[in-house]
C-alpha cells in the first residue's frame, strides 16, 4: 500500500518510524520508548483506519512478544473506501516487521495478529453503534 487514498493513514514504530510520514504525530507506546509515529488525521474515516492501524501494530509487537518473534519496528498503513451514502466498502491494511525473524516465523506471526487484533475482529462482526441517552 504504498499510494493511500485521502483515507488512508499509517502507523510506525521502532526502526520502521519514519514510514508514517514527515507530518507524523508521536503517541505513547507501552511497546516501544520512542511512541507510535502516525498520520495526522482529519477526518472520522482517517480516525477509523488510524483504529486499524494503531490496534495491528500494537498486536504485533504483544503476539511477537509472546510468540518469541524478534521484532526491531512495525509499519501498518490502513486505508479504505466509502459508498455514497459513506457506508465502508471495507477496510485494508499492510503490515512491515524488520528484525531478524524469518520467513516463517513472520507467516505465523502476522497470521496470529490478523486472528487476534480486537479493532478489526469488532469490524468483521458488525459491532452496532447507537447514541446514547445522559
Amino acid at each position: 500500500m504504498s499510494e493511500l487514498s485521502a483515507f488512508g493513514v499509517r502507523a510506525a514504530a521502532g526502526t520502521l518510524a519514519d514510514r508514517a510520514g514527515e507530518q507524523a504525530l508521536v503517541l505513547p507506546h507501552v511497546w516501544t520508548p520512542t511512541g507510535v509515529r502516525v498520520t495526522p488525521v482529519g477526518n472520522g474515516a482517517q480516525l477509523l483506519h488510524l483504529s486499524v492501524a494503531v490496534c495491528v501494530l500494537n498486536d504485533t509487537y504483544r503476539e511477537a512478544e509472546q510468540l518469541g518473534v524478534p521484532v526491531s519496528g512495525v509499519a501498518v498503513a490502513a486505508d479504505g473506501g466509502f459508498d455514497d451514502d459513506w457506508a465502508s466498502t471495507g477496510i485494508g491494511y499492510v503490515v512491515e516487521v524488520d528484525g531478524p525473524a524469518t520467513g516463517a516465523d513472520l507467516t505465523r506471526l502476522l497470521a496470529a495478529v490478523d486472528e487476534k487484533a480486537e479493532i478489526p475482529r469488532a469490524l468483521r462482526a458488525g459491532a452496532e453503534v447507537s447514541r446514547r441517552h445522559r
